[in-house]
């Protein structure tokens, strides 16, 4: 089994060590596994349970002081799942995959979806806060929630001055210093996690996150939409992370995919997306592949993005 996993592309982690070990445990995690999708789920539950990373415990928390939850796993065959607005679920990627194999749809959300998830027996109504998402949002001052939504946007606005969520100004230029506001622009603001897989013979990706921090509640990034933060097909298996909407703008995902098959591998095919990302966007973002061959491939154009690599013959 091939497989590479990423924990998301943003700043420098300040304690890269422990971070990189967990990434090692998730990627033996699904070097293990005796099917490609489950070893995408297998290596992304180790990530979703870490709060190093954002995504399952320590996730990001919206405007409104609750946690929710987002992700999309795809196969070769392009079957598909996706799940987002879970609150108070840890496996995530765990959604996706029972809204791919059990249901006629691809994408489910919010309540209905988490109350599916319960009566599969998957876990929920689990508490997701860790101490460093408790400490971050107290530093916030965020509004009471019964303020309202505008109330909450009028407050992220305020958050973000003249610098919106994606470090851009009000030009739309890239803004060299970045967001100083807590929770915005550090290690874990673009923390998604991902993998991706292939046994030789089929292909799969998943990827899932906790969202950003400053994020109105109900907001859904390019994580659970397919091309976006994910995609597969028989060429590749693609995970994306970093700016959500730019990301979802371009279809990052699908981007490398396409240069797979117009020939490049793995590793080519990642380069030559993230360039043209920031040339289209001048964004950050990350990709993980593996191609028709197992060659795996890694690119980003943030400060860092760690990932492992593992296989089992």
């Amino acid at each position: 089994m091939h497989v590479i996993v990423h924990g998301g592309a943003g700043g420098t982690p300040e304690e890269p060590e422990p971070r990189q070990a967990v990434l090692e445990s998730a990627a033996d995690a699904g070097s293990e596994a005796d099917s490609v999708v489950d070893a995408v789920e297998a290596a992304v539950h180790v990530l979703e349970s870490s709060p190093r990373f954002n995504a399952g415990v320590g996730s990001a928390v919206q405007s409104d002081g609750r946690i929710r939850t987002d992700a999309g796993l795809m196969t070769d065959d392009r079957a598909v799942g996706a799940a987002c607005s879970l609150p108070d679920v840890e496996h995530a990627v765990s959604v996706a995959r029972l809204v791919m194999e059990e249901t006629p749809h691809g994408f489910l959300s919010g309540e209905h979806a988490v109350a599916l998830a319960g009566e599969h027996g998957i876990e929920t109504g689990v508490d997701l806060w860790s101490e460093r998402t408790r400490e971050k949002w107290a530093e916030l001052g965020a509004p009471d929630p019964v303020a309202g939504a505008t109330a909450q946007l009028e407050w992220i606005r305020d958050q973000y001055g003249q610098t919106d969520p994606d470090g851009r100004d009000e030009a739309g230029e890239a803004d060299d210093a970045g967001p100083t506001t807590a929770g915005v622009g550090d290690e874990h603001d673009h923390d998604t996690v991902g993998a991706v897989a292939t046994d030789g013979d089929r292909i799969a990706a998943a990827t899932s996150t906790g969202g950003r921090w400053l994020a109105l509640a109900g907001r859904v990034g390019d994580v659970p939409q397919v091309g976006c933060g994910f995609y597969a097909c028989p060429a590749a298996g693609v995970s994306a992370t970093g700016a959500g909407e730019d990301i979802a703008r371009v279809t990052l995902s699908r981007r490398v995919a396409r240069h797979v098959e117009r020939g490049l591998d793995a590793q080519a095919a990642a380069d030559l997306a993230i360039e043209e990302f920031g040339e289209l966007t001048g964004s950050s973002a990350g990709v993980i592949a593996v191609d028709s061959q197992g060659r795996l491939g890694a690119a980003y154009n943030s400060d860092g993005m760690q990932t492992a690599r593992s296989r089992r013959r």
